[in-house]
C-alpha cells in the first residue's frame, strides 16, 4: 500500500446515537512557524532566540550535538514545556499558550526517543489508544454497547487495520506490544502517532537504536508517509546520512542557539556546523558526498536505500 486517504478530525462532537456523522472538509496543512524561541530553566538558557519555519508536506529536520537544545524544542512544540519568550504558530494556533490535548487536537502529534508502547497490550490496542480523540460518540453510549459506539468502533478498527498496513506492521496487530523486534516498536509507535490523523509529525530520533535494515526500512516508511499523506514531519535525528537523504530543509542547533538552516547539502558544507556537530573527520566528508548523490537525483526518482555509517553524537 503507497497511498492513503487522509481521515481529518471530526469538526465537532455527536453525542447522539442516531446523529448524523458530520461532513468534514479535506485538512489543510498550514506552516509551523517558531520565532524568537526562548527557555530557560533556572537560569540555564535551554533554547535562546532559536526560529525556524516547516514548510508544508515538508521534511524539516532539526540537528545537533546531545544537550543542543533539540528535545526541549519539541517539548515546547507538544505543550509539555512553557516557553519564557518567542511563540510557536501552527497556522493561526498559537501553540505555546495550549495543554498538549489541545496541540494534539489541531494535530500534532508526536513520538518519542525511547517506546512509549504499552508491552502488554496488542499491537491493535495500542493503535486504537491513538484514535481516542477522535471518538465522537458519548461516553454513555460506549460503556453500554449502543448501535452507535459499535458502529464507531468498527470505523476506528478499520482505519488502524489500514494505518497498520500503510506503515508495515499489520501482521502484528495480535501481538503484543512488547514481544515485538525493537524496529518493529519503533514503527508501531509511528503507526500510533498516524492514527491521531495528524498534519505534522513531530519524530524523535525514529531510528535510535536500529541496525541498518531497520533504519532502511523506516526511510522507506517516511518517505511513503510524506508521499501518501502529504503531511509535515520535523524530524530529530542523529543519522546524518539519513537526513541527508530526506529532509528538505535543515536547522542545526548548538547550546541552544540556531547556527546554520538550509538544504541539507549547504548544511554540510558549513563550517560551523562541521566544528559543532560533524566534526572533522571523514564522516562529515562521507555525508557531504552522500548530499551530493542525494541533490543529483531527480526528484521523481528518489533514493532507494539508507547508508549504515552514522556519525557519532
Amino acid at each position: 500500500m503507497d497511498r492513503m486517504t487522509p481521515v481529518p478530525p471530526p469538526a465537532a462532537e455527536v453525542t447522539g446515537d442516531d446523529a448524523p456523522e458530520p461532513v468534514v472538509p479535506e485538512p489543510v496543512v498550514p506552516e509551523l512557524v517558531v520565532d524568537g524561541l526562548t527557555v530557560r530553566f533556572a537560569g540555564l538558557t535551554a533554547l535562546d532566540e532559536v526560529g525556524f519555519t516547516v514548510a508544508p508536506g515538508s521534511l524539516h529536520a532539526l540537528i545537533g550535538p546531545n544537550g543542543a537544545g533539540k528535545s526541549t524544542c519539541f517539548n515546547v512544540l507538544s505543550g509539555v514545556y512553557r516557553a519564557t519568550a518567542g511563540s510557536v504558530r501552527f497556522g493561526d494556533a498559537e501553540l505555546t499558550s495550549l495543554a498538549p490535548h489541545r496541540i494534539a487536537a489541531l494535530g500534532v502529534a508526536r513520538t518519542f526517543q525511547n517506546i512509549a508502547l504499552s508491552g502488554r497490550l496488542s499491537t491493535a490496542a495500542n493503535l486504537m489508544l491513538g484514535r481516542h480523540r477522535l471518538t465522537r460518540t458519548g461516553f454513555l453510549s460506549a460503556g453500554l454497547r449502543l448501535p452507535a459506539g459499535r458502529r464507531e468502533e468498527r470505523r476506528h478498527r478499520a482505519r488502524v487495520r489500514e494505518i497498520a498496513e500503510f506503515v508495515g506492521v499489520d501482521e502484528h496487530l495480535d501481538t503484543p506490544a512488547g514481544a515485538l523486534p525493537y524496529g518493529v516498536q519503533k514503527r508501531v509507535e509511528l503507526a500510533r502517532a498516524l492514527c491521531l490523523e495528524p498534519r505534522i509529525l513531530l519524530l524523535d530520533e525514529p531510528v535510535a537504536g536500529m541496525n541498518g535494515a531497520e533504519r532502511r526500512a523506516m526511510a522507506a516508511t517516511l518517505r511513503r508517509v510524506r508521499a501518501g499523506l502529504g503531511l509535515s514531519i520535523l524530524l530529530v535525528e542523529h543519522d546524518m546520512d539519513m537526513v541527508a537523504r530526506l529532509a528538505d530543509e535543515v536547522t542545526v542547533l548548538d547550546f541552544g542557539k540556531r547556527i546554520a538552516s538550509g538544504p541539507p547539502a549547504a548544511i554540510q558544507r558549513d563550517p560551523e556546523v562541521i566544528r559543532a556537530y560533524l566534526g572533522t573527520s571523514g564522516a562529515a566528508q562521507a555525508v557531504a558526498r552522500t548530499a551530493e548523490r542525494t541533490a543529483a537525483q531527480a526528484p521523481a526518482d528518489p533514493p532507494r536505500g539508507e547508508g549504515e555509517g552514522r556519525p557519532g553524537s
